[in-house]
């Protein structure tokens, strides 16, 4: 199947959704259809559902019975692994209370070899579906707000106990909160990674992220002590348990439209350096050293390093970090593309939250257009990619935010945008 032949199924997913059209459904879901959906969902929806004939009697079916609702998509993009990202929004209302329902919502869409959706996984604002739900007096969620687009809107995830999470002025901030144990990455930071990915990309408001550490560094990488407590024989699976929603993290990050900086600083080693994979820009203090440390240990490496390092540094300079465990200072790391640029300690927290500041300022949808066409020119040939980017300019010409910078620029103002 073709990205537009997905993009057709998957509006006519929609379609039959809005309509309740259980004959439709019953051709695009295949017999091994499964979905998952947003933990924290009200009713108990948040789970795994298995088969289509389940997620249409046991989720959509009980959704229709208490919301009056529809999916409202918005843009679509082709994922390395073949998936659809389906970005967009639920809008209507609870039957009972009358309260409307307005809640972002990411889609990943897979795709099965007789053209039918395989498996759907769902990103939401749960919050936003229970306040929707709930009376007239019920109390505010304190742990999943709702996203709000006011201007200097403050939001956080007050569960959250290795990641301090906050957004303000359409900039995320994912701060390592580990700060005793040098940040490292241990199971519940893993999971806590892909709980606030999953908020930043079902968040419409969050137009930059901003990626740092709090204490001497941004990560050490995984964390030793954990690993050394692990049963025998029991270490590979501790390692994939783990890694697995740190990946998905990744890779949810990797492909939002918000453009990501990351803040490096004291040691970024081992699988810490996802996250400085993860982001376009990176600022890096001048006493940070950057190493992958996994032959020390023996094993071989994660984060996406094998990936994106030889793309970063170069082929040669990517296998002596890993089979040589080189140490790369901050400038060297500058000048061989890892870092963008070394800014003063004293100053790099204060210049990485402007530079995130002024990015959320920005074309978003642009933004996100230029990431995909960037990170796919990898695995493009020349072909492939002129054709990638007339769809993704005429997907970006379609934007508010392009039509009014377009019109401000001939009337001489400057543009002011939205994100929209």
């Amino acid at each position: 199947m073709t990205y537009e032949d997905h993009v057709a199924l998957a509006k006519r997913l929609y379609v039959a959704l809005a309509a309740g059209d259980r004959a439709a459904l019953g051709e695009i879901l295949h017999p091994q259809f499964t979905g998952r959906t947003t933990d924290g969902l009200p009713l108990g929806l948040g789970g795994s559902y298995e088969g289509p004939d389940v997620m249409q009697r046991e989720f959509w079916w009980r959704i229709g019975r208490h919301f009056r609702a529809r999916a409202v998509a918005e843009s679509f993009h082709a994922l390395d692994d073949g998936r659809l990202h389906v970005a967009g929004r639920y809008r209507g209302e609870g039957i009972a209370s009358g309260r409307e329902l307005d809640a972002a919502f990411v889609h990943l869409l897979a795709f099965s070899d007789d053209h039918r959706v395989l498996a759907l996984e769902q990103l939401t604002d749960s919050a936003a579906w229970k306040d929707a739900l709930a009376g007239p007096a019920a109390p505010a969620v304190p742990d999943t707000p709702a996203p709000s687009t006011a201007p200097g809107a403050l939001r956080t995830i007050d569960a959250l106990r290795t990641i301090d999470y906050v957004v303000r002025d359409g900039v995320a901030v994912l701060c390592l909160d580990r700060p005793e144990r040098r940040n490292a990455i241990d199971m519940r930071m893993a999971e806590e990674t892909l709980t606030v990915a999953r908020r930043i990309a079902a968040d419409r408001a969050v137009r930059a992220v901003l990626i740092r550490g709090n204490g001497p560094a941004l990560t050490v990488g995984g964390d030793i002590d954990a690993f050394a407590r692990a049963e025998p024989g029991t270490l590979g699976a501790t390692f994939e348990t783990m890694t697995t929603p740190f990946h998905e993290a990744l890779r949810i990050l990797s492909r939002i439209d918000a453009p990501v900086v990351t803040a490096a600083h004291g040691a970024v080693a081992g699988g810490g350096l996802g996250f400085v994979y993860a982001a376009d820009i990176v600022l890096a203090a001048p006493d940070t050293k950057f190493v992958v440390a996994f032959r020390a240990l023996g094993l071989t490496g994660d984060g996406g390093g094998t990936w994106h390092l030889p793309r970063l540094v170069g082929p040669r300079r990517a296998a002596r970090m890993y089979l040589e465990n080189q140490q790369v200072e901050a400038a060297e790391a500058a000048d061989w593309g890892l870092v963008t640029e070394v800014v003063p300690a004293d100053r790099l927290q204060e210049r990485a939250l402007e530079l995130a500041t002024r990015l959320a300022a920005g074309p978003t949808r642009a933004f996100g257009g230029m990431r995909r066409l960037l990170q796919d020119s990898w695995t493009t040939d020349l072909s492939g990619q002129l054709l990638a980017e007339i769809r993704t300019l005429a997907a970006a010409g379609g934007t508010e935010d392009a039509a009014h910078a377009i019109a401000d620029f001939a009337a001489g103002r400057r543009p002011e945008f939205q994100g929209r």
